[in-house]
């Protein structure tokens, strides 16, 4: 397993010791915000297929309404009428934080009128068609804000997950394998320490021969006689 290259020091250690309780508290936070975006992001994605499939019909239905209307009218005939169409729809859309993440909020206004058309030449299909097309354009808003919403949740999600991955299998595991190394090396200087002093403290506790006394072939004093002799050992 990889460790920091750094020096084994009681200040290296304790920088270390911070570094990976702050590293677990922030994978702690990101896993938490990681386990709130997926069940937001499901939550959303399955609201958003629903509608999806919603305007997608509704969608269906228009275009189905506006051939009917080109079969009865013309093509010629249903141009001239759509021509007569000239107001827009506004959008408006405000930026809202959820958990950290900027989703839109997609407000629209200036919906076309009823009947922008005269009466003369058009037909019943014509009138369909219109009404299904303001009924699609009314939904469209909710459906971009709820498209948009799941995909920077998705996004945001990604970025946690690798972060949480990041924390969890790689600086986690660093700091962890250098504090243990640090330690290791901080005992390993403690015990050899020790047995120094502990070799000084032995030579300085051993007695010492005291003064007149000699051997191999040196005098030495006879207490008992009170001469000096000499001896040879060996």
């Amino acid at each position: 397993m990889a460790r920091l290259r750094v020096a084994p020091t009681r200040s290296n250690l304790l920088r270390m010791r911070d570094a990976l309780q702050l590293a677990r508290e922030g994978y702690e936070i990101l896993d938490r915000k990681r386990e709130v975006l997926t069940t937001e992001l499901m939550h959303i994605a399955h609201e958003a297929a629903q509608l999806q499939e919603h305007v997608w019909g509704l969608l269906a239905d228009a275009y189905q309404a506006l051939e009917m209307a080109r079969l009865t009218m013309g093509r010629e005939k249903l141009e001239w009428a759509a021509l007569s169409v000239n107001r827009t729809i506004e959008v408006d859309v405000r930026p809202e934080s959820v958990m950290g993440v900027v989703i839109p909020t997609v407000t629209a206004y200036g919906a076309p009128p009823e009947m922008p058309y005269g009466l003369g030449n058009t037909t019943v299909s014509l009138d369909e068609a219109a009404a299904r097309f303001r009924r699609v354009l009314s939904e469209v808003p909710v459906l971009s804000e709820t498209m948009t919403t799941v995909w920077r949740l998705a996004l945001e999600l990604q970025k946690t997950q690798r972060r949480v991955n990041a924390l969890q299998y790689i600086f986690i595991p660093e700091y962890e394998e250098t504090i243990a190394f640090i330690e290791s090396a901080i005992e390993e200087r403690e015990r050899e320490e020790a047995f120094r002093l502990k070799r000084l403290k032995s030579r300085a506790s051993e007695p010492t021969a005291g003064p007149g006394h000699r051997e191999y072939g040196q005098t030495y004093r006879d207490i008992g006689g009170g001469k000096a002799t000499s001896s040879e050992f060996g």
